[in-house]
Protein backbone atom coordinates (compact mmCIF):
# COMPACT_ATOMS: atom_id res chain seq x y z
CA UNK A 1 0.00 0.00 0.00
CA UNK A 2 3.14 2.47 0.76
CA UNK A 3 4.07 2.03 -2.87
CA UNK A 4 0.24 2.86 -4.28
CA UNK A 5 0.16 5.97 -1.50
CA UNK A 6 3.48 7.41 -3.16
CA UNK A 7 2.22 6.92 -7.05
CA UNK A 8 -1.06 8.34 -6.13
CA UNK A 9 0.11 11.76 -4.50
CA UNK A 10 2.72 12.07 -7.41
CA UNK A 11 -0.54 11.58 -9.55
CA UNK A 12 -2.00 14.44 -7.84
CA UNK A 13 0.49 16.82 -7.79
CA UNK A 14 1.15 15.92 -11.91
CA UNK A 15 -3.05 16.49 -12.29
CA UNK A 16 -2.99 19.75 -10.25
CA UNK A 17 0.03 21.03 -12.71
CA UNK A 18 -2.51 19.91 -15.98
CA UNK A 19 -5.34 21.75 -14.51
CA UNK A 20 -3.27 25.05 -14.28
CA UNK A 21 -2.73 24.50 -18.15
CA UNK A 22 -4.62 25.86 -20.78
CA UNK A 23 -6.24 22.95 -21.86
CA UNK A 24 -8.94 22.76 -24.36
CA UNK A 25 -12.42 21.23 -22.70
CA UNK A 26 -12.59 17.78 -23.38
CA UNK A 27 -9.14 17.38 -21.95
CA UNK A 28 -10.37 19.57 -18.99
CA UNK A 29 -12.96 16.97 -18.22
CA UNK A 30 -10.77 13.93 -18.64
CA UNK A 31 -8.24 15.59 -16.38
CA UNK A 32 -11.00 17.07 -13.78
CA UNK A 33 -12.31 13.47 -13.80
CA UNK A 34 -9.06 11.96 -12.88
CA UNK A 35 -8.08 14.26 -10.25
CA UNK A 36 -11.48 14.06 -8.45
CA UNK A 37 -11.12 9.77 -8.52
CA UNK A 38 -6.95 10.45 -7.14
CA UNK A 39 -7.88 12.88 -4.66
CA UNK A 40 -11.03 10.19 -3.34
CA UNK A 41 -8.26 7.52 -4.01
CA UNK A 42 -5.46 9.51 -1.44
CA UNK A 43 -8.81 9.92 1.09
CA UNK A 44 -8.96 5.99 1.14
CA UNK A 45 -5.76 5.53 1.44
CA UNK A 46 -4.86 8.08 4.76
CA UNK A 47 -8.16 6.52 6.28
CA UNK A 48 -6.62 3.05 5.47
CA UNK A 49 -3.01 3.95 7.68
CA UNK A 50 -4.94 5.56 9.98
CA UNK A 51 -6.59 2.03 11.09
CA UNK A 52 -2.98 0.42 10.62
CA UNK A 53 -2.13 3.05 13.59
CA UNK A 54 -5.19 2.46 15.45
CA UNK A 55 -5.03 -1.33 15.26
CA UNK A 56 -1.10 -0.87 16.86
CA UNK A 57 -2.65 0.92 19.78
CA UNK A 58 -5.34 -2.05 20.52
CA UNK A 59 -2.61 -4.29 20.39
CA UNK A 60 -1.34 -2.80 24.28
CA UNK A 61 -4.54 -3.42 25.43
CA UNK A 62 -5.20 -6.80 27.01
CA UNK A 63 -8.59 -8.89 24.91
CA UNK A 64 -8.42 -6.50 22.83
CA UNK A 65 -8.66 -9.30 20.00
CA UNK A 66 -12.40 -8.67 18.76
CA UNK A 67 -11.52 -4.85 18.14
CA UNK A 68 -8.42 -5.81 16.33
CA UNK A 69 -10.45 -8.24 14.12
CA UNK A 70 -12.95 -5.75 12.88
CA UNK A 71 -10.01 -3.11 11.97
CA UNK A 72 -8.62 -5.63 9.76
CA UNK A 73 -11.77 -6.48 8.03
CA UNK A 74 -12.72 -2.65 7.74
CA UNK A 75 -8.95 -2.12 6.63
CA UNK A 76 -9.40 -5.28 3.85
CA UNK A 77 -12.81 -3.42 2.58
CA UNK A 78 -10.98 -0.06 2.56
CA UNK A 79 -7.63 -2.27 0.52
CA UNK A 80 -10.02 -3.68 -1.94
CA UNK A 81 -12.66 -0.35 -2.82
CA UNK A 82 -9.15 1.08 -3.30
CA UNK A 83 -8.25 -1.81 -5.83
CA UNK A 84 -11.26 -0.92 -7.27
CA UNK A 85 -10.72 2.09 -8.26
CA UNK A 86 -7.08 1.89 -9.41
CA UNK A 87 -7.46 -0.85 -11.88
CA UNK A 88 -9.11 -1.39 -14.83
CA UNK A 89 -13.14 -2.00 -15.05
CA UNK A 90 -13.48 -5.77 -15.11
CA UNK A 91 -16.12 -7.18 -16.89
CA UNK A 92 -16.92 -9.69 -14.63
CA UNK A 93 -17.49 -7.63 -11.62
CA UNK A 94 -20.93 -8.37 -10.57
CA UNK A 95 -21.82 -10.55 -12.95
CA UNK A 96 -23.10 -14.00 -12.79
CA UNK A 97 -21.43 -16.67 -15.20
CA UNK A 98 -22.27 -19.41 -18.18
CA UNK A 99 -19.53 -22.16 -17.63
CA UNK A 100 -19.20 -24.24 -20.72
CA UNK A 101 -17.12 -27.61 -20.47
CA UNK A 102 -15.78 -29.26 -23.70
CA UNK A 103 -14.13 -32.91 -24.05
CA UNK A 104 -10.79 -32.18 -25.85
CA UNK A 105 -8.21 -34.52 -26.82
CA UNK A 106 -8.64 -38.19 -25.62
CA UNK A 107 -12.03 -39.58 -26.18
CA UNK A 108 -13.79 -41.29 -24.06
CA UNK A 109 -11.57 -40.49 -21.35
CA UNK A 110 -11.69 -36.61 -22.28
CA UNK A 111 -15.29 -36.76 -21.58
CA UNK A 112 -14.89 -38.00 -18.60
CA UNK A 113 -12.65 -36.03 -17.38
CA UNK A 114 -15.07 -33.05 -18.43
CA UNK A 115 -17.23 -34.55 -16.26
CA UNK A 116 -14.88 -34.43 -12.98
CA UNK A 117 -14.34 -31.08 -13.67
CA UNK A 118 -18.41 -29.99 -13.56
CA UNK A 119 -18.12 -32.25 -10.79
CA UNK A 120 -15.54 -29.81 -9.15
CA UNK A 121 -17.19 -26.44 -9.95
CA UNK A 122 -20.64 -27.49 -8.90
CA UNK A 123 -19.04 -28.21 -5.36
CA UNK A 124 -17.28 -25.54 -5.84
CA UNK A 125 -20.25 -23.00 -6.58
CA UNK A 126 -21.83 -25.21 -3.11
CA UNK A 127 -18.62 -24.66 -1.02
CA UNK A 128 -19.13 -20.81 -2.19
CA UNK A 129 -23.07 -20.71 -1.45
CA UNK A 130 -23.77 -19.27 -5.17
CA UNK A 131 -26.83 -21.21 -7.21
CA UNK A 132 -25.98 -22.81 -10.52
CA UNK A 133 -28.32 -25.21 -13.15
CA UNK A 134 -27.53 -27.29 -15.97
CA UNK A 135 -29.01 -25.45 -18.99
CA UNK A 136 -27.44 -27.95 -21.72
CA UNK A 137 -25.58 -31.12 -21.86
CA UNK A 138 -24.43 -33.66 -24.40
CA UNK A 139 -23.41 -36.82 -22.74
CA UNK A 140 -20.95 -39.49 -23.74
CA UNK A 141 -21.47 -43.18 -23.87
CA UNK A 142 -19.20 -44.01 -20.41
CA UNK A 143 -21.01 -41.39 -18.95
CA UNK A 144 -18.78 -38.48 -19.11
CA UNK A 145 -19.72 -35.06 -21.09
CA UNK A 146 -18.36 -34.29 -24.62
CA UNK A 147 -20.34 -30.62 -23.78
CA UNK A 148 -22.25 -29.00 -20.77
CA UNK A 149 -23.30 -25.46 -19.81
CA UNK A 150 -23.64 -24.05 -16.52
CA UNK A 151 -24.91 -21.14 -15.17
CA UNK A 152 -23.83 -20.18 -11.80
CA UNK A 153 -25.25 -17.22 -10.05
CA UNK A 154 -24.09 -15.39 -6.68
CA UNK A 155 -21.58 -12.96 -5.29
CA UNK A 156 -18.34 -12.45 -6.89
CA UNK A 157 -18.97 -15.73 -9.09
CA UNK A 158 -17.85 -14.00 -12.02
CA UNK A 159 -14.84 -12.72 -9.85
CA UNK A 160 -13.59 -16.46 -9.33
CA UNK A 161 -14.60 -18.07 -12.17
CA UNK A 162 -12.77 -16.41 -14.58
CA UNK A 163 -9.87 -17.71 -13.90
CA UNK A 164 -10.84 -21.06 -15.05
CA UNK A 165 -10.76 -20.19 -18.60
CA UNK A 166 -8.03 -22.09 -20.72
CA UNK A 167 -7.41 -25.74 -21.34
CA UNK A 168 -7.06 -28.01 -18.04
CA UNK A 169 -5.02 -31.59 -18.94
CA UNK A 170 -5.17 -34.35 -16.99
CA UNK A 171 -2.99 -37.40 -16.43
CA UNK A 172 -4.10 -40.49 -15.12
CA UNK A 173 -4.58 -44.37 -16.19
CA UNK A 174 -8.13 -44.31 -17.77
CA UNK A 175 -10.94 -47.06 -16.79
CA UNK A 176 -10.43 -48.01 -20.06
CA UNK A 177 -6.94 -48.69 -20.49
CA UNK A 178 -5.91 -52.38 -19.82
CA UNK A 179 -2.34 -52.10 -19.62
CA UNK A 180 -1.89 -49.64 -16.83
CA UNK A 181 -0.52 -46.76 -18.94
CA UNK A 182 -0.82 -43.38 -17.91
CA UNK A 183 -3.00 -41.05 -20.70
CA UNK A 184 -3.14 -37.04 -21.10
CA UNK A 185 -6.56 -36.15 -21.95
CA UNK A 186 -7.49 -32.48 -22.02
CA UNK A 187 -11.04 -30.52 -21.57
CA UNK A 188 -11.67 -26.66 -22.61
CA UNK A 189 -13.57 -24.22 -19.98
CA UNK A 190 -15.02 -20.88 -21.36
CA UNK A 191 -16.50 -18.37 -18.99
CA UNK A 192 -18.77 -15.85 -19.84
CA UNK A 193 -20.35 -12.87 -18.10
CA UNK A 194 -24.14 -12.95 -18.04
CA UNK A 195 -25.10 -10.08 -20.42
CA UNK A 196 -27.91 -7.70 -20.06
CA UNK A 197 -30.29 -6.71 -23.01
CA UNK A 198 -29.06 -3.08 -22.89
CA UNK A 199 -25.70 -4.63 -23.55
CA UNK A 200 -25.91 -6.58 -26.51
CA UNK A 201 -28.84 -5.63 -28.98
CA UNK A 202 -29.97 -8.95 -30.95
CA UNK A 203 -32.12 -8.61 -33.75
CA UNK A 204 -34.72 -11.25 -34.01
CA UNK A 205 -34.49 -11.10 -37.60
CA UNK A 206 -31.13 -12.12 -37.56
CA UNK A 207 -32.28 -15.24 -35.59
CA UNK A 208 -33.20 -18.81 -36.70
CA UNK A 209 -35.11 -20.62 -34.01
CA UNK A 210 -36.27 -24.29 -34.14
CA UNK A 211 -37.54 -26.67 -31.06
CA UNK A 212 -37.04 -30.53 -30.19
CA UNK A 213 -37.68 -33.26 -28.02
CA UNK A 214 -35.67 -32.93 -24.85
CA UNK A 215 -33.12 -35.62 -23.84
CA UNK A 216 -31.60 -36.39 -20.63
CA UNK A 217 -33.16 -35.18 -17.08
CA UNK A 218 -37.15 -34.53 -16.67
CA UNK A 219 -38.88 -37.43 -17.22
CA UNK A 220 -41.65 -38.45 -20.06
CA UNK A 221 -43.28 -35.38 -19.70
CA UNK A 222 -39.89 -33.46 -21.00
CA UNK A 223 -39.17 -36.48 -23.76
CA UNK A 224 -42.61 -36.02 -25.17
CA UNK A 225 -42.83 -32.24 -26.11
CA UNK A 226 -41.08 -30.11 -27.84
CA UNK A 227 -39.62 -28.41 -25.28
CA UNK A 228 -36.08 -28.19 -26.26
CA UNK A 229 -35.04 -24.51 -27.89
CA UNK A 230 -31.88 -24.44 -30.44
CA UNK A 231 -31.05 -20.42 -31.57
CA UNK A 232 -28.90 -19.73 -34.93
CA UNK A 233 -27.42 -16.28 -34.72
CA UNK A 234 -27.42 -16.53 -38.47
CA UNK A 235 -24.54 -13.37 -39.41
CA UNK A 236 -22.18 -15.64 -36.98
CA UNK A 237 -23.41 -18.41 -37.07
CA UNK A 238 -23.51 -18.74 -33.47
CA UNK A 239 -25.43 -22.35 -32.23
CA UNK A 240 -26.81 -21.88 -28.64
CA UNK A 241 -29.31 -24.85 -26.95
CA UNK A 242 -31.30 -24.86 -24.50
CA UNK A 243 -33.51 -27.99 -22.37
CA UNK A 244 -33.43 -27.70 -18.98
CA UNK A 245 -37.27 -26.63 -18.53
CA UNK A 246 -40.45 -28.21 -19.56
CA UNK A 247 -41.64 -24.48 -21.04
CA UNK A 248 -40.29 -23.88 -24.55
CA UNK A 249 -40.54 -20.10 -23.31
CA UNK A 250 -38.46 -20.68 -20.10
CA UNK A 251 -35.86 -22.48 -22.58
CA UNK A 252 -35.86 -19.88 -25.08
CA UNK A 253 -35.12 -17.05 -22.32
CA UNK A 254 -32.02 -18.97 -20.97
CA UNK A 255 -30.84 -19.82 -24.76
CA UNK A 256 -31.02 -16.02 -25.36
CA UNK A 257 -28.94 -14.97 -22.60
CA UNK A 258 -26.19 -17.78 -23.31
CA UNK A 259 -25.99 -16.34 -26.70
CA UNK A 260 -25.89 -12.47 -25.47
CA UNK A 261 -23.40 -13.63 -23.79
CA UNK A 262 -21.62 -15.57 -26.73
CA UNK A 263 -21.89 -12.48 -29.00
CA UNK A 264 -20.56 -10.02 -26.00
CA UNK A 265 -17.31 -12.31 -25.94
CA UNK A 266 -16.82 -12.52 -29.84
CA UNK A 267 -17.14 -8.20 -29.90
CA UNK A 268 -14.86 -8.78 -26.95
CA UNK A 269 -12.10 -10.54 -28.52
CA UNK A 270 -12.48 -8.71 -31.95
CA UNK A 271 -11.96 -5.34 -29.74
CA UNK A 272 -8.44 -7.32 -28.02
CA UNK A 273 -7.38 -7.75 -31.65
CA UNK A 274 -7.07 -4.20 -32.41
CA UNK A 275 -5.28 -3.61 -29.45
CA UNK A 276 -3.56 -6.89 -29.24
CA UNK A 277 -0.44 -6.10 -26.46
CA UNK A 278 -3.31 -4.73 -24.06
CA UNK A 279 -3.32 -7.62 -20.75
CA UNK A 280 -1.28 -9.61 -23.25
CA UNK A 281 0.55 -10.88 -20.25
CA UNK A 282 -2.45 -11.32 -17.70
CA UNK A 283 -3.54 -14.61 -16.56
CA UNK A 284 -7.05 -14.97 -16.79
CA UNK A 285 -7.03 -14.16 -20.71
CA UNK A 286 -9.48 -16.73 -21.51
CA UNK A 287 -7.47 -17.72 -24.50
CA UNK A 288 -8.76 -21.05 -25.68
CA UNK A 289 -5.95 -22.81 -26.36
CA UNK A 290 -3.68 -21.61 -23.25
CA UNK A 291 -3.11 -24.67 -21.09
CA UNK A 292 -3.58 -23.17 -17.26
CA UNK A 293 -3.31 -26.45 -15.20
CA UNK A 294 -2.46 -29.64 -15.12
CA UNK A 295 -3.90 -32.50 -12.68
CA UNK A 296 -1.65 -35.63 -12.55
CA UNK A 297 -3.32 -38.67 -10.86
CA UNK A 298 -0.80 -40.64 -10.02
CA UNK A 299 1.33 -38.06 -8.62
CA UNK A 300 -1.25 -36.66 -6.70
CA UNK A 301 -0.45 -33.47 -8.13
CA UNK A 302 -1.91 -29.86 -9.40
CA UNK A 303 -0.23 -27.64 -11.30
CA UNK A 304 -1.14 -24.05 -12.55
CA UNK A 305 1.42 -22.79 -15.11
CA UNK A 306 0.56 -19.64 -14.77
CA UNK A 307 1.51 -18.67 -11.18
CA UNK A 308 4.07 -21.66 -11.25
CA UNK A 309 1.88 -23.20 -8.29
CA UNK A 310 1.92 -26.79 -7.40
CA UNK A 311 -0.17 -28.55 -5.19
CA UNK A 312 0.42 -32.11 -3.66
CA UNK A 313 -3.79 -32.76 -2.66
CA UNK A 314 -5.46 -33.56 -5.84
CA UNK A 315 -8.27 -34.83 -3.98
CA UNK A 316 -9.10 -31.40 -2.25
CA UNK A 317 -9.40 -29.81 -5.65
CA UNK A 318 -11.21 -32.36 -7.39
CA UNK A 319 -13.55 -31.88 -4.39
CA UNK A 320 -14.10 -28.07 -5.54
CA UNK A 321 -11.56 -26.56 -3.29
CA UNK A 322 -10.17 -24.14 -5.21
CA UNK A 323 -9.60 -21.44 -2.55
CA UNK A 324 -6.51 -23.34 -2.87
CA UNK A 325 -5.70 -21.68 -6.27
CA UNK A 326 -8.00 -18.82 -7.17
CA UNK A 327 -7.01 -16.41 -4.58
CA UNK A 328 -3.27 -16.76 -5.66
CA UNK A 329 -4.52 -16.20 -8.80
CA UNK A 330 -5.95 -13.05 -8.02
CA UNK A 331 -3.28 -11.49 -6.11
CA UNK A 332 -0.85 -12.30 -9.16
CA UNK A 333 -2.88 -10.60 -11.34
CA UNK A 334 -3.56 -7.69 -9.40
CA UNK A 335 0.16 -7.42 -8.97
CA UNK A 336 0.45 -7.48 -12.36
CA UNK A 337 -1.86 -4.75 -13.11
CA UNK A 338 -0.44 -2.38 -10.66
CA UNK A 339 3.10 -2.74 -12.70
CA UNK A 340 1.67 -2.26 -16.03
CA UNK A 341 0.26 0.65 -14.22
CA UNK A 342 3.64 1.85 -12.67
CA UNK A 343 2.80 1.32 -9.07
CA UNK A 344 5.00 -1.04 -8.54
Amino acid sequence: MESIKEWTKSSIEELEKRLMENLELKDMIKVSSDFTKFKEIDSLINEYFELLDEKELWKEEPGSEGEIQKIDEKAESLANEILTLLLPEDEFKDRNVFLEIRAGTGGDEAALFAGDLLRMYLRYAEIKNWSYEILDESKSDLGGYKEVVVRIKGKNSGTYMKYERGVHRVQRIPVTESGGRIHTSTATVAVLPEIRDVDVFVDPKDLRIDTYRASGAGGQYVNKTESAIRITHIPTGIVVTCQSERSQHQNKDKAMMVLRAKLYELARREQDEKVSSQRKNQIGSGERSEKIRTYNFPQNRVTDHRVNLTIYNLQAVMDGNLDLIIPKLIQYDIEQQLKELGII
